[in-house]
């Protein structure tokens, strides 16, 4: 992978100036590890009004409450390197995240453990009965090599599990049946058999203290760092002196001008209101799987951060519907789609970034995929370990 030769080519090109192309998680990463490692100067571009890209998040002045501006973000990492990363550029809370599914008139706790089992077969399973009872049910199924998502989550929870909680909640999320989409998409479901409803499984989570406008602001600060908003990446980029080293952290498509085509996306849309009641929903996600609610999930972010006293004290709380959207070139990109045609096309693209000259390519959008937060940072770290 070419970015492993990003540190050889900062060396061995010294007086080359350095832009970094997205103001996001992976972008800023970047941005201060080549002002602190090497003591060069970054010009960080950002076509939005403010950094932090997919996870920029603001303070509702009506409220107090710190609103995630395109939907829930929690850090999480099994990494204990970008753990102790991170912790230098802001203190982070011991939040720890749950999720909770409405469907059918009914509440489920997700992901799917002993409880989520119980309650939906109106049973009290132990562990090993509740193993026992859902490999017969999977066994039922008779799948052995899934062809797409719809067999890849009957393989893993049965039929009944599936048809309940995954099948409408995920046909809205990507507008397709689940059976047209790819298997792999359903790779991050976790089936636990112990009363375990914590969302994720990693020993290092958390919200950052003061809220992640200051986690970007911290991550950006060195006087080294140029960092300037409202720019268009693709105006400006004849500008730059022929021997300048670019790092991309945009839709990789999009850089080569969609030349082969164009990479598919799955995009959302966000639905905000304040809503004068102390706490609206009792936690901070819920998911909706009925197929007639249009809206996949509601977040109210004052759960995550309950030290915030002023905030709680209020009556009143901000809450965000999320719709999942079909999206359009020029549009917001969240979940690539990812299947084999769009594979395929993600590997011409990253064949003309390889052999352009001082080109690196990056993060969620350059990448064509899905990272969280702690896999972004890891991906650009990694470069200069």
């Amino acid at each position: 992978m070419k970015l492993i030769q990003l540190t050889e080519t900062l060396r061995s090109a010294p007086t080359a100036p350095v832009f970094v192309v997205g103001a996001g998680v992976t972008g800023c990463v970047f941005a201060e590890r080549i002002a602190s490692l090497f003591r060069r100067t970054v010009v960080l571009l950002e076509k939005r009004a403010e950094i932090g890209g997919n996870s920029r998040a603001d303070i509702d002045p009506e409220t107090g409450v710190e609103r995630h501006l395109y939907g829930s973000h929690i850090f999480h990492t099994t990494n204990r390197g970008v753990w102790d990363y991170v912790r230098r550029f802001s203190d982070f809370t011991p939040y720890r995240h749950r999720v909770f599914l409405k469907v059918g008139g009914r509440v489920y706790s997700m992901p799917i453990d002993l409880k989520t089992i119980n309650d939906f077969y109106g049973t009290q399973f132990s562990p090993a009965e509740a193993r026992a009872f859902l490999t017969e049910k999977i066994r039922e199924e008779g799948v052995s090599a899934p062809r797409n998502l719809e067999e890849k989550a009957v393989s893993l929870v049965g039929r009944g599990l599936y048809e309940c909680m995954i099948r409408g909640y995920t046909a809205k999320q990507w507008g397709r049946d689940p059976s047209e989409l790819p298997e792999s998409i359903i790779n991050r479901l976790p089936v636990r058999y112990r009363y375990d409803d914590a969302y994720f499984s990693t020993p290092w989570q958390g919200i950052p203290a003061k809220g992640y406008a200051e986690l970007f602001s911290n991550l950006v600060r060195s006087p080294l760092v140029e960092v300037r908003t409202g720019v268009d990446f693709f105006a400006e980029r004849r500008s730059f002196p022929r021997n300048a080293v670019v790092i991309y952290t945009g839709m990789i498509d999009r850089l080569f001008d969609n030349r082969f085509g164009t990479l598919e996306w799955r995009s959302l849309r966000f639905e905000w209101e304040n809503v004068p009641v102390q706490d609206y929903q009792g936690t901070s996600v819920v998911n909706y799987g009925d197929p007639d609610v249009p809206f996949t999930r509601i977040h109210e972010f004052k759960h995550y951060h309950p030290e915030w006293k002023e905030s709680w004290a209020l009556g009143k709380t901000v809450i965000c519907r999320e719709y999942p959207a079909v999206w359009a070139p020029g549009g917001d990109a969240y979940y690539p789609l990812g299947d084999e045609k769009n594979r395929t096309l993600l590997s011409r693209y990253m064949a003309e970034a390889e052999k352009t000259p001082n080109l690196f390519v990056a993060g969620r959008l350059g990448s064509y995929q899905y990272l969280d937060m702690d896999g972004a940072m890891a991906q650009a770290l990694a470069c200069f370990a």
